[in-house]
């Protein structure tokens, strides 16, 4: 565990009267063996008040980046690493209040093991003396992979809500398995989530989607939605998505009904389009209850999407890609375009084409758990490699005129950018040479005949 410790964490250490601890994940994971990609969360606590660790750090050559004496926390900063500090306490909560009511300090460290969230998470590392401290049994939980609450499940949970995606969120990424009683604890307490505020949801749900990235665990995505869905709390974040659940598809497409041909898309799809594979479909739910049928739902699914997007504050870029890979990922679907039709939207939105193909991949193979290539992807792959083999213009910049060349051709400047779109698709379909001329030419004649 030493090996682990930026010597200046050691020397923290060294620096304080009373013994200072590391915490939580870097002592779980130590203990199960599980190496996270990227940086480690650095969670240290001690009997110490905030202003000694505080003072201590900044001799020593720590950034202090924030101090709240009324938790006796400290965000600290050196040599690249990020590290919170908090005193020994314990918390006082009202039922459905993400924060404390009340915090009362302590030496007690089996005191501060139960204001914590589970017993994997409560192992502490005494760094001065190099012995782990395991005040409520935390490391024989690490060692059979389970998680329970660090007191009774329905207390806990109900203390604070967030705590809910937490445990869906750790058990996805390490492999854990919740035990029964946690499981039962989070169903009592799932509508609590809906005081958590939705940047935090919204954290939380995105590091589910890429669970498998933090220690490897294969389709850990999948299972950290599946336990969101088994305590109830997916139908409260998602329920447009939710509305899904029991509702069949025809049977000779799909071997699983519209939610869980949505989970395993989210399964099978790469991490940088995992929202658009789990909402692909979301406009289902909503057409076949409004409509009786699942036709057109991309149109709603799109819809919907921005407006799930909008209430958990997911970032523009995100929102944007999202919703226009959900409107998209219907199109040639049966692979019955023609080429001049695919070669057209190809060069309309080659902006998303790579990221398409892979949601159309993931959506193919959620449907019966078949991993070969989707024929539709085949088809688009071999069009647009035939389509770069013939030099064909992709983009606007490619196209051997420019807006000023239509202006002085006679092209009015409010049309300038439509007809430079009009001009792709055709070079994308040979219907004109991509030559200057010839481009202004067919422009012109377009324009004459409307």
């Amino acid at each position: 565990m030493m090996n682990l410790l930026p010597q200046k964490l050691i020397s923290l250490a060294g620096a304080l009267k009373k013994p200072l601890y590391a915490v939580g994940g870097v002592c779980r994971d130590f203990l199960a063996g599980l190496t996270p990609a990227g940086r480690r969360d650095w969670d240290i606590c001690s009997p110490e008040s905030a202003g000694e660790v505080a003072a201590a750090a900044e001799e020593l050559g720590f950034s202090v980046t924030a101090v709240y004496k009324n938790t006796g926390t400290v965000r600290l900063t050196c040599e690249g690493e990020d590290y919170e500090f908090t005193t020994f306490r314990t918390d006082k909560y009202v039922r459905g209040v993400h924060s404390p009511a009340e915090v009362f300090f302590t030496e007690d460290i089996r005191l501060d093991a139960l204001r914590r969230d589970f017993k994997c998470n409560a192992v502490y590392y005494d760094i001065r003396t190099q012995k782990f401290v395991d005040p409520l049994g935390g490391i024989a939980e690490i060692e059979s992979r389970t998680i329970s609450t660090v007191s009774d499940a329905n207390k806990v949970f109900g203390e604070d809500g967030l705590r809910l995606v937490r445990l869906c969120r750790i058990a996805a990424q390490t492999g854990f398995t919740p035990t029964e009683e946690c499981i039962e604890g989070a169903i009592a307490n799932c509508a609590l989530i809906d005081d958590i505020a939705a940047e935090r949801v919204w954290e939380e749900l995105n590091a589910i989607l890429h669970a498998d990235i933090k220690y490897g665990v294969a389709q850990a995505q999948y299972e950290g939605l599946k336990l969101l869905k088994k305590i109830g709390v997916l139908a409260r974040i998602l329920p447009e998505l939710a509305l899904g659940d029991g509702m069949e598809q025809r049977k000779d497409f799909h071997a699983h009904d519209v939610l869980e041909h949505s989970l395993r898309c989210a399964a099978y799809a790469p991490p940088e389009i995992r929202l658009a594979a789990l909402l692909h479909d979301v406009g289902k739910p909503y057409c076949k209850i409004n409509f009786g049928r699942f036709a057109r739902h991309e149109d709603e699914g799109a819809r919907i999407a921005e407006d799930i997007c909008r209430r958990l504050r997911v970032s523009k870029r995100q929102t944007e890609l999202t919703c226009t890979l959900v409107r998209l990922h219907m199109y040639d679907l049966s692979g019955e375009a023609s080429e001049n039709k695919v070669r057209k939207f190809i060069v309309a939105h080659l902006d998303v084409l790579d990221k398409l193909l892979l949601l159309k991949q993931a959506d193919f193979s959620a449907c019966k758990d078949d991993l070969s290539t989707a024929p539709c992807v085949v088809k688009w792959q071999k069009i647009y490699a035939k389509m770069i083999d013939e030099g064909v213009p992709l983009t606007k910049k490619q196209l051997a005129v420019r807006g000023d060349d239509l202006i002085n051709a006679g092209i009015s400047p409010v049309q300038t950018a439509k007809t430079l779109d009009f001009l792709l698709g055709e070079c994308a379909i040979g219907n004109v040479r991509n030559q200057k001329d010839a481009l202004i030419r067919f422009a012109l004649a377009r324009r004459i005949q409307g």
